[in-house]
């Protein structure tokens, strides 16, 4: 087994803590207890490019429990977790390419390590190693194993839709983050909470009483800015869709542009999945004191570049948090590199909603394995049915009971006769 990671010393307190995550995750315990016994995913060599979480462990884990063989690297410098790693690697011998702080260099030749299993199924969070796969630099018959793949983040499938509108995708992705028990979830109320709790953890703000301009009202953006005025937030979106500006105004925000809004702001949060959101003109706007902080999943939201250029100092205020110095004096803060916040500054979503998500991927494998031979190179839906599944099972969990169609309802629902 090969590995590169910091140190193989932290493996009890990583263990410790992904039990303590497997606690709150009953959906994917479900299924890898049945996994074991059914072995749904033998043969398979499976490549992950994921944030290196005790929530991502108990997936990884899963997927061994059904046959698989699986490697994992990192799909954000900042996101790994060292003692994580080290219990993946030294408690269940699964391959781990991840390194807290790794560079630019490293971060890829850990996502190339990856492919010397010569996977056959790819599980990747933003398509960086799909990318990879398909770059000129990559072996093409590498990617020629490759029967399909999933995607878990919205950066990741808007990519890869691209890939395939322009022919070029060599092989199917199931779309995990469209399925609704996982953007509907995850992505509200995970980034909602994990993104407000990496701010406060970083800079110990009060957020209370303070205004929060919310870049983006996706699903991300609706979860942090309803979390936000939870708290007690003076709230403001920026938009450029006129449908979500339209939502975002009728759930009660003030809609105004970015340039107006960063004069007022306290904090922005980016949450686009676009470059150069905050740039030039907002950061020459902003009042002295503001914070900024990015919950997209590259580091480009934050056209820090042109931020540093700006600046006649830098200095470290905080841990996970730099001060930058403008040439009239005003300071900006910068939390976590501009990476996204709730995995660069805390622990990313609670082990509870990211149950769902990785029960979709986990499934999903499943899918795969028994039909990748009817795919065509594109982008595909996770299976109504796995949706529905998921739900059902976190429902169990919860313990809550819903009702049933009688054979009355189910008739009428269907006829077009039965109007009145």
């Amino acid at each position: 087994m090969n590995y590169d990671i910091k140190t193989t010393e932290l493996a009890s307190v990583g263990k410790q803590r992904i039990d303590w995550a497997n606690r709150f995750m009953p959906v994917l315990d479900s299924i890898r207890a049945r996994f074991e016994d059914e072995q749904p995913l033998n043969g398979l060599r499976v490549a992950a490019c994921l944030h290196v979480t005790t929530e991502t462990a108990n997936l990884m884990k899963t997927l061994k429990a059904g046959g698989a063989e699986a490697v994992l690297c990192a799909s954000n410098p900042l996101s790994t977790q060292d003692d994580v790693a080290a219990s993946l690697v030294v408690d269940e011998a699964i391959g781990v390419f991840a390194i807290n702080g790794e560079d630019t260099e490293t971060y890829y030749k850990h996502i190339d390590a990856t492919l010397d299993l010569q996977p056959t199924i790819t599980m990747d969070d933003g398509a960086d190693l799909v990318s990879r796969l398909h770059s000129e630099e990559t072996n093409p018959a590498l990617v020629e194993q490759v029967v399909a793949g999933t995607e878990e983040t919205t950066t990741g499938v808007i990519r890869l839709k691209s890939m395939a509108a322009e022919g070029v995708l060599k092989y199917p992705i199931i779309a995990v983050n469209d399925a609704r028990t996982k953007h509907f979830f995850d992505n509200r109320y995970g980034t909602g909470q994990s993104t407000l709790d990496g701010i406060i953890r970083a800079t110990n703000l009060l957020i209370a009483g303070t205004t929060v301009v919310v870049a983006g009202y996706g699903w991300c953006g609706r979860g942090v800015a309803s979390r936000a005025r939870g708290l007690g937030a003076n709230v403001i979106v920026t938009e450029v869709n006129a449908l979500k500006a339209l939502e975002a105004v009728m759930d009660g925000f003030r809609v105004i542009p970015m340039q107006k809004a960063v004069q007022e702001a306290d904090l922005v949060i980016t949450l686009t999945g676009d470059i150069h959101v905050l740039r030039k003109e907002h950061f020459e706007a902003m009042k002295d004191g503001a914070i900024i902080a990015n919950s997209g999943h590259f580091n480009v939201e934050i056209d820090i570049p042109v931020l540093e250029k700006l600046s006649v100092d830098k200095q470290l205020a905080r841990p996970y948090v730099d001060m930058y110095t403008l040439e009239d004096g005003r300071k900006l803060y910068l939390v976590g590199e501009g990476r996204l916040v709730n995995l660069a500054a805390a622990e990313g979503h609670p082990a509870s909603v990211m149950d769902m998500s990785f029960a979709n991927q986990a499934l999903s494998l499943e899918y795969i394995a028994k039909n990748h031979d009817q795919f065509e190179n594109r982008v595909y839906d996770v299976p109504e049915s796995i949706d529905e599944m998921v739900a059902e099972l976190k429902l169990q969990a919860f313990g809550v009971e819903i009702d049933t169609l009688t054979d009355e309802q189910v008739k009428y629902l269907n006829s077009w006769e039965m109007g009145t």
